[in-house]
């Protein structure tokens, strides 16, 4: 069916600090809004509060008609401990909590509940409108490549990401909300993702940090500017957006300097005024004679009238209408420490074959040398991540030897993002890992990553993806590295920080393996060496 939401006034915040306020939103049939800002600005807490996650702070969400369905599919995958892939898509889908809804008015209609028919008309029709009737057919058809029986906790992360993708393209909203859907995609997903978001008739709110993606897809683009306390809403799709806010933000500062540069005027104007008229006080009291009545009354009437000219310049100051001065944007500025120089070998494999279940990498023979700049791109599934592991010496080879330099140090950011899941707080976890960091260069670095006072006392494991991230390429700034291994470092950061990431490896000197499926990334880093992965064999 055609479904509009609309949101009035939202306001949400954690503790003491605000997210935003006044929030008006209408999403209608066809739209695709992209929801952006900073990591922390509330684009989650937003998706969430529409979704009816969580309960509103103030305003209201209103559907029409109030039985449309609405998807929310957040960003971290949830692998449910006995859980199936089967499972997995029909909850997705929300057809497993419509066929339970539909069992249970069964069972109330069985017993002659009052009222339990209606439900039950409800309870089909619902069920009927996300497709649970062909929802088995239509899983078979998908052809995931592996068995529906699995258990999602034993599936690989180019497995999940199919899954998760299929889980998509299966379900039948009315309005779809979804928290960073192209994350862990490959290319060919991205291009099955933009195909179904542009060919969608429902609305669609979605958060995404691929800027390609954004500019292919959405219609409008909703920001949520936590420096400046305010919500924004662009028509046009993401780059008119980019120049539009630019170009606001330029007009803002220029009211701003314009309105401080004519205060300034009208204050020293005030001073000046004041002082000449007590300057005319004095000359009037120590030239004019007793007797000098003429002489007297003309200084003091000349002081009266610059009195009058400095409180008639005091009220065109206070007339004057307020600019507030924009404020100045948090800006990651990070560089990423090179260790000393490892060897002219950094990593080798010969021969190199790993068995893992049912798929195989290699045999593989590869030489990555000091100072390399190597792209690994490949299908999900392909056997990148599995290649890493194997480089880098943390997985047993099944054949084949393997071989790190000498004096090489790894950073990661996929390892050092698993280093902030646990219970402890942050500024705990970020000193363990850098012991010879007093707590306050800890704190100080962190804040410099824009993880503040309130982040670095909470507990780890509660921070959001974008922010454990940052603190994982904090920790590469702490550290110094001389073999830097990224896989997939877009994923959960923000805009901002993801070209301040770039800006970052274009001046690091040490070795480096990027593996990204962001295609403006692999645009704007500089690589020597292009390695594809394909069904366990690498090639380039």
């Amino acid at each position: 069916m055609s479904a509009t939401l609309i949101a009035r006034q939202l306001a949400a915040g954690h503790g003491d600090r605000t997210l935003f306020t006044g929030l008006d939103l209408v999403v209608a049939p066809g739209d695709v809004i992209g929801l952006v800002g900073v990591n922390g600005a509330g684009k989650t807490t937003l998706l969430r509060t529409l979704a009816g996650s969580i309960p509103l702070e103030s305003g209201s969400v209103a559907l029409s008609p109030p039985t449309a369905n609405v998807g929310y599919l957040p960003q971290e995958r949830e692998r449910r401990p006995g859980e199936s892939v089967r499972g997995f898509l029909g909850r997705r889908t929300g057809v497993t909590a419509a066929q339970e809804a539909m069992d249970a008015a069964a069972l109330a209609l069985a017993d002659g509940e009052p009222g339990a028919d209606d439900r039950y008309a409800a309870a089909l029709d619902r069920w009927l409108d996300l497709g649970g009737a062909d929802l088995e057919e239509r899983i078979a058809e998908s052809d995931l490549g592996f068995d529906l029986e699995l258990p999602m906790t034993a599936l690989s992360g180019g497995q999940a990401a199919r899954a998760g993708m299929a889980s998509l393209l299966l379900s039948r909203y009315d309005i779809y909300l979804l928290d960073e859907p192209t994350n862990d995609l490959d290319l060919d997903g991205l291009a099955r993702l933009e195909a179904f978001v542009s060919g969608l008739r429902a609305g669609a709110v979605l958060v995404s940090h691929d800027r390609e993606f954004l500019t292919r897809t959405v219609t409008k683009v909703l920001e949520l500017d936590l420096a400046q306390s305010q919500v924004n809403l662009f028509g046009g799709g993401y780059a008119s957006y980019l120049e539009e806010r630019d170009r606001a933000r330029r007009h803002a500062r220029e009211e701003y300097e314009e309105y401080a540069d004519k205060k300034e005027d009208l204050l020293e104007r005030a001073r000046m005024q004041r002082a000449w008229m007590d300057k005319g006080v004095r000359n009037a009291r120590r030239k004019a004679p007793d007797n000098d009545k003429i002489a007297k009354a003309m200084r003091g009437e000349s002081s009266e009238k610059q009195a009058a000219k400095a409180r008639q310049t005091e009220r065109m100051i206070e007339r004057l209408e307020v600019v507030e001065e924009p404020r100045k944007e948090w800006e990651l500025r990070m560089e990423i420490a090179a260790a000393p120089r490892a060897g002219a070998v950094v990593a080798t494999l010969r021969d190199a074959v790993v068995h893992r279940g049912d798929f195989t990498l290699g045999p593989v023979t590869l030489q990555i040398d000091w100072a390399d700049r190597v792209a690994i791109t490949g299908a999900n599934g392909s056997g990148k991540s599995t290649l890493l592991a194997a480089l880098l010496g943390r997985l047993p080879l099944d054949a084949g030897a393997q071989h790190l330099g000498p004096g090489v140090v790894v950073g990661e950011v996929d390892q050092a993002r698993g280093l902030f899941l646990g219970g402890e707080p942050l500024a705990r976890a970020f000193g363990a890992a850098v012991p010879d960091w007093p707590d306050a260069d800890v704190r100080t670095l962190l804040a410099k990553f824009g993880l503040r006072s309130a982040h670095v006392l909470r507990p780890a494991v509660t921070l959001s993806p974008g922010e454990r991230t940052r603190a994982a390429l904090a920790l590469l700034q702490a550290r110094g590295v001389n073999l830097l291994v990224l896989d997939e470092p877009t994923n959960h950061l923000d805009l901002p920080a993801i070209e301040q990431l770039e800006s970052a490896l274009a001046s690091y000197t040490g070795t480096l393996l990027l593996v990204t499926h962001d295609r403006r990334m692999l645009e704007a880093v500089a690589t020597d060496r292009r390695l594809e992965v394909a069904g366990g064999r690498v090639t380039g």
